[in-house]
């Protein structure tokens, strides 16, 4: 046990460790590879899964927690409506997405980061759909890409990067539009009222930017939410 706290405090120090420029652009340089192995990788693997709704929400909730229990529900009633699943691949809220999606027999699909010390992939992602990414930017691009839909549940600062990006690039035209859903009023409403009272209130967004996300509370209507938005378009979510 001892060594292991050992080992565990040095790749710490060095993952913490400022490099020299010398080593930077080195790294730089064959991280270019790396990079375009987990692009091909992700197209190759994803562009044969289907139409697919990404749920985010936070790794560090357990799964005794209603929010679980609700992310659980919510991807077993998508696959119910023919989509498949895709997390972040990680515990929490991402392990009950895969896990609900697992059990409503749909496509279960994780993007794994692969971080220091914090997460490994959850056992309910189907094997031949396990995506381990070094780099953010390359697996935001995947959720992007081939998601639907995104369901987001309580979480942290990764969950608040995951929404706000999506909401950046449909604002500027940057990705087609989908439906983002934010799950529990309770945990959400302080966010919206905040964009709405200060960023709408000092003309830094416009008022039509606020219907880009929805707010809601259940898991029968974050599941309406994504089906009425193709309904009402008349649109087919790439089946």
């Amino acid at each position: 046990m001892y060594s292991e706290t050992l080992n565990e405090e040095e790749r710490i120090r060095e993952a913490i460790t400022p490099k020299s420029w010398n080593e930077i652009m080195t790294s730089d340089s064959w991280a270019v590879f790396k990079i375009m192995a987990e692009f091909v990788e992700g197209f190759e693997k994803l562009g044969r899964i289907g139409p697919c709704v990404t749920i985010f929400g936070s790794a560090r909730t357990p799964s005794n927690h209603r929010y679980y229990k609700l992310a659980e529900e919510i991807a077993y009633m998508l696959t119910k409506k023919g989509f498949g699943v895709i997390s972040g691949g990680g515990p929490g809220i991402m392990e009950a997405a895969n896990k609900g999606a697992h059990f409503g027999g749909g496509r279960s699909v994780g993007l794994n980061i692969d971080l220091p010390f914090e997460q490994n992939s959850n056992p309910f992602i189907d094997p031949d759909k396990l995506l381990n990414f070094d780099f953010f930017f390359v697996r935001k691009v995947m959720f992007m890409k081939y998601s639907q839909g995104y369901i987001v549940l309580p979480g942290g600062f990764g969950t608040l990067d995951e929404l706000f990006e999506a909401i950046t690039l449909i604002q500027t035209h940057k990705a087609v539009r989908f439906p983002i859903v934010l799950v529990s009023r309770e945990y959400w409403q302080g966010l919206f009222d905040w964009i709405k009272n200060k960023m709408l209130a000092e003309r830094n967004i416009n008022e039509a930017d606020l219907n880009i996300f929805s707010l809601v509370d259940t898991a029968e209507e974050a599941v309406q939410t994504i089906e009425s938005y193709y309904n009402k378009y008349a649109l087919k979510p790439n089946f």
